[in-house]
């Protein structure tokens, strides 16, 4: 589906604090690399999303995309799980409770994440170390 050389890409909300955490989070833990990002406000996402139009998706969860696979809300982020260094592959077990309850719980957490962890006023900005991980 993509040219992106077998990278993983995560689409996730550029101003909310928690969101940017967890991308920084992942950076720290992908030492091979293997993941891209992109903000969902971003002009790369939205076109990258356009691909995937047959499935309706929404704009307040993180977004994992794996070839012609795409994973949204809790599975996304154990996907995601599955590709760290460290026990972080673990989480991934937690796949077998089942999708209904787990997404359940990540709505509270998205519904709650601008008043719980706060909001930014624009996308963040990479620094000039990381900026090759970003799509833009």
């Amino acid at each position: 589906m993509n040219n992106f050389n077998n990278k993983l890409i995560i689409l996730f909300d550029g101003v909310c604090n928690l969101c940017n955490s967890s991308v920084n989070f992942i950076i720290k833990l992908d030492t091979k690399e293997q993941f891209l990002f992109a903000s969902l406000q971003s002009d790369a996402a939205k076109e990258i999303l356009l691909q995937f139009s047959t499935k309706k998706l929404t704009l307040d969860s993180i977004i994992l995309i794996d070839d012609s696979n795409i994973y949204e809300k809790s599975s996304a982020a154990l996907q995601i799980s599955k590709h760290l260094n460290g026990g972080y592959k673990l989480l991934y077990g937690f796949i077998i409770i089942p999708k209904f309850i787990r997404d359940w719980v990540y709505d509270i957490i998205a519904e709650n994440r601008y008043k719980w962890f706060g909001k930014k006023e624009k996308c963040m900005i990479p620094t000039s170390e990381i900026r090759n991980r970003f799509l833009r």
